[in-house]
């Protein structure tokens, strides 16, 4: 084994592809297929696809299950959701293989035939993926939930990689599709601040749907730190918070939510300012009655507009 480069192994497993190797790169630093074996046997490494190998014997995490992924389908990159900021941690790995490539179906991976997507890889990604609006249009332009497509749109915008306006762009290069239209939508609906499901449902359930005046989005505005308004009707100082708690995923996702609830109250103190806080169920259960309630307060405070019934209420909202 005198030609084996353990320093090249060594920075390759450490530095580079997080302790995942694959019997190529070993054989071209240098070992046999005699040592391979070997350090199968002892267990420096453990399988973890065909011709694919982790250098411990434990669980693998999302990262290592990624290059392992890439390493065993090479040449090939991330897509969809794994090429997103937030990939799901427990789903089947998802990468981008050309669109003559033929390869062996493995637990725990999924191969995409995608066009020309080497020319849509991150520079410098490892392990490589495409751009991030490259991946959020390929998972939701495949994804059969509308709202769930909203929701991987939004999360790529929230990374700050991109931005709705790219994305549309991208978009704009694909052939339609079924739902390709709708997607644009939601992407106009992204660049004027309508960030999570909740937020979109709001402006087209409640809002638009019931004539109440365009609000500004995701407003900042300075109080206990800096916070951003969901909603807000300046001319008539009402803020409309969606407390989206149950969209949350994570502990401080909701810690960011209560801590919104401050400095909304300490906004209202000694100020004229309304602010009303909206759910997810007053938004898609109760969005005329929701709608009646936000257009008396907006009229208790100069709103000289007419509320429109849309073809789900049951009666003429507001009062």
């Amino acid at each position: 084994m005198t030609g084996m480069d353990e320093e090249g192994l060594a920075h390759l497993l450490r530095w580079v592809q997080d302790g995942v190797v694959s019997r190529r790169q070993l054989f071209d630093l240098g070992a046999e297929p005699h040592d391979l074996r070997r350090w199968l046997r002892r267990g420096r490494f453990t399988p973890v696809h065909p011709g694919v190998y982790v250098e411990h014997n434990g669980p693998t995490t999302w990262d290592q299950r990624a290059w392992a992924a890439v390493l065993l389908h090479e040449p090939c990159a991330l897509t969809r959701e794994s090429a997103l900021p937030r990939p799901p941690d427990r789903a089947p790995v998802q990468v981008a293989i050309g669109l003559r490539r033929s390869v062996r179906a493995v637990p725990g991976v999924v191969a995409h035939r995608t066009a020309h997507w080497e020319d849509r890889v991150r520079p410098g990604s490892c392990p490589p993926r495409l751009r991030i609006e490259e991946a959020a249009v390929e998972a939701a332009l495949h994804e059969p939930d509308p709202g769930r497509a909203y929701r991987l749109l939004a999360e790529a915008t929230w990374s700050r990689q991109t931005d709705a306006r790219t994305i549309a762009a991208t978009l704009g290069r694909r052939r339609g599709g079924a739902n390709h239209a709708l997607l644009a939508g939601m992407l106009d609906d992204l660049a004027l601040g309508a960030c999570s499901v909740l937020e979109r449902e709001y402006l087209h359930r409640v809002e638009r749907a019931h004539g109440l005046p365009c609000a500004e989005r995701q407003v900042g505005a300075t109080a206990v730190g800096r916070v951003q308004r969901d909603v807000e009707y300046r001319r008539f100082a009402v803020v409309v918070e969606l407390d989206g708690r149950a969209f949350h995923e994570s502990p401080q996702a909701f810690d960011q939510d209560l801590g919104r609830d401050l400095a909304t109250a300490a906004l209202r103190h000694g100020s004229d300012r309304v602010t009303l806080r909206v759910g997810w169920g007053q938004v898609l259960r109760d969005a005329c009655s929701t709608a009646g309630h936000v257009g008396d307060v907006l009229r208790s405070r100069g709103w000289e507009g007419t509320l429109r019934r849309c073809p789900q209420c049951p009666r003429p909202v507001g009062s």
